[in-house]
């Protein structure tokens, strides 16, 4: 039967500013708290229309570019809305990249107006003369009377008190492009990443559906309070922000990341739920404040980098409700969570710990498979490359039609990562593709053996990683900081007679075993937290002797 649809009936597409009427609705003198400003979701809307209008009155339009370098704050959040609500992208530049890198991604995206605060002008004054483009530079600050640069044609709250009358925003096509940033790979340029408001209104829609439906104690709700520690620059802060806007609960923005700010935040604002990367956590629980601060109250989402079981136990120890989540740039970025169902927030049994560590569970709409190097499907706890279609996964990287194809080859987006589904339908990934460990004829997990020098004594952090052989073609070697309060002087022999151990009960081939252990203050991170292993590759492989 051919349906007859009424001619006024409105065609409701997936847009970001749909995402404002339910907290608008119910919430709306809920609090968004950002250093010493206080507001209501009210006076937020308001401020977007405002924003927006200002951006209109300097010349923005619909398909332009707007980038935002600037700390995590509340007039990001602003800018997360209401750039894509106009139909502009928002362009999040990542302040951590080298300035040339940033150059690299300004002109790539063609960022028709940067949004910048004072403490990232020195870079935009080194780069700014070789902009390929006209771009205007409107200044962000935090003092109360800013002092404007030449260069820039206006400040961000003066441009909002100057906006006149209320801003239309209007509907249009669904696919339209709302975001785009760069991520950075092994090799070559930044690779830019794009998402369309369908896709993030739908990432928005499957993330509360899978991490609100759960029977376990993760679950996010209207009584959480939430503060982000993954920089909003860096796959929209994992697209919470979005669902924690659309849910209407009380937001935290900390500004830089000082750990003694944030623990001063957690506590006083009484913070339930935050994600971060595993070094960020690392750096939290290290603070001297960490012990004198109630975290029992938090819930945290680690990824970016696998969980090590050594690292979930200290923060269960301070009372940290800690599980894993997974997902890279190109899918916007969440596809599966840990599945803690009938594990209350303090169970820490071994069972529990490995769940937490887990990769978890696909969220609502991932198809997600285990495939061998001919797209064919391996059984469960066979390992193999993990393979992803959801309704939100990027289509491709910007002006990059080989790296696109090379992506979704075969009609699946490849992540690059190695795992195996095991019996109770859960991901594990054992490791990167490019960080596998193939030395006499076998493959070593540099993550398997993270976790196992991890639960050490005296160990606070290790990165492993192969360096070259010329009898069996890589080694393992490890990098390792050691406790502040370590007691029991951990060597190369107590690691290696550890990892020994797992060899000896059959979990782990021979050739698992390092010959080399080095001693660091510090292991190198990417701009985003992660472990570097790229540059410790570089740093002794090219020197085995050192």
């Amino acid at each position: 039967m051919i349906q007859t649809h009424a001619a006024s009936a409105y065609n409701y597409p997936l847009l970001i500013r749909h995402l404002l009427h339910t907290p608008l609705a119910c919430t709306p003198e809920q609090e968004i708290v950002s250093g010493d400003t206080r507001y209501t979701y009210r006076i937020f809307a308001q401020r977007i229309n405002q924003l927006a209008g200002g951006l209109a009155s300097i010349g923005v339009k619909k398909g332009d570019t707007v980038a935002v370098m600037n700390h995590d704050n509340h007039r990001y959040l602003e800018c997360f809305f209401a750039v894509p609500m106009m139909g502009a992208v928002l362009h999040t530049i990542n302040i951590r990249l080298s300035p040339e890198q940033i150059l690299y991604t300004i002109n790539h995206a063609e960022d028709d107006v940067i949004l910048v605060h004072a403490d990232f002008l020195p870079i935009i004054e080194r780069i700014r003369d070789r902009f390929e483009r006209p771009t205007k530079l409107v200044y962000l600050n935090d003092s109360e009377e800013p002092e404007i640069p030449d260069y820039c044609v206006i400040e961000y709250e003066a441009m909002l008190d100057a906006a006149q009358g209320r801003f239309e925003f209007e509907d249009f096509d669904e696919n339209t492009p709302a975001t785009t940033f760069y991520t950075t790979g092994t090799t070559g340029e930044p690779k830019g990443v794009f998402f369309s408001h369908r896709q993030l209104v739908l990432h928005t829609l499957a993330f509360l559906a899978g991490i609100g439906s759960g029977s376990g104690s993760n679950r996010f709700h209207r009584g959480d309070v939430y503060m982000p520690i993954t920089p909003m620059f860096h796959v929209h802060a994992w697209g919470v922000p979005y669902a924690a806007t659309l849910m209407g609960v009380k937001q935290v923005y900390p500004g830089r990341y000082e750990p003694s700010v944030l623990l001063s935040l957690i506590e006083r604002e009484k913070v339930t739920f935050s994600h971060c990367v595993p070094t960020i956590l690392h750096m939290l629980l290290s603070a001297p404040e960490a012990g004198q601060t109630d975290l029992s109250h938090l819930k945290m989402i680690i990824g970016g980098s696998a969980l090590s079981e050594g690292l979930a136990r200290t923060a269960l120890e301070h009372g940290i409700n800690i599980f894993t989540g997974y997902g890279l740039s190109e899918t916007c970025p969440i596809l599966t969570i840990a599945d803690l169902s009938g594990v209350d927030e303090v169970t820490r049994d071994d069972e529990s710990i490995t769940r937490r560590c887990k990769t978890g569970l696909p969220m609502v709409m991932v198809d997600l498979r285990v495939v061998d190097s001919n797209m064919k499907d391996l059984e469960n706890q066979s390992t193999g490359e993990v393979v992803v279609r959801a309704p939100w996964l990027t289509q491709g990287y910007t002006r990059n039609p080989a790296g696109s194809e090379d992506l979704w080859q075969g009609g699946y987006m490849h992540t690059g990562d190695v795992g195996y589904i095991d019996e109770t339908g859960s991901l594990k990934i054992t490791d990167r593709m490019k960080d596998v460990i193939k030395s006499g004829g076998e493959w070593i997990s540099s993550l398997e053996l993270e976790d196992i020098v991890s639960r050490c004594e005296g160990v606070a952090e290790v990165a492993a990683f192969a360096i070259p052989d010329e009898r069996w073609g890589e080694r393992p070697m490890l990098v390792v900081v050691k406790s502040m309060n370590d007691q029991t002087n951990v060597s190369l022999e107590s690691i290696q007679n550890a990892v020994r151990a797992e060899v000896d009960s059959g979990q782990l081939c021979k050739w698992a075993i390092p010959d080399r252990v080095e001693f660091v203050d510090e292991i190198p991170k990417t701009s985003v937290g992660k472990l570097d292993k790229k540059v410790l590759r570089v740093r002794y492989g090219a020197n085995q002797s050192s």
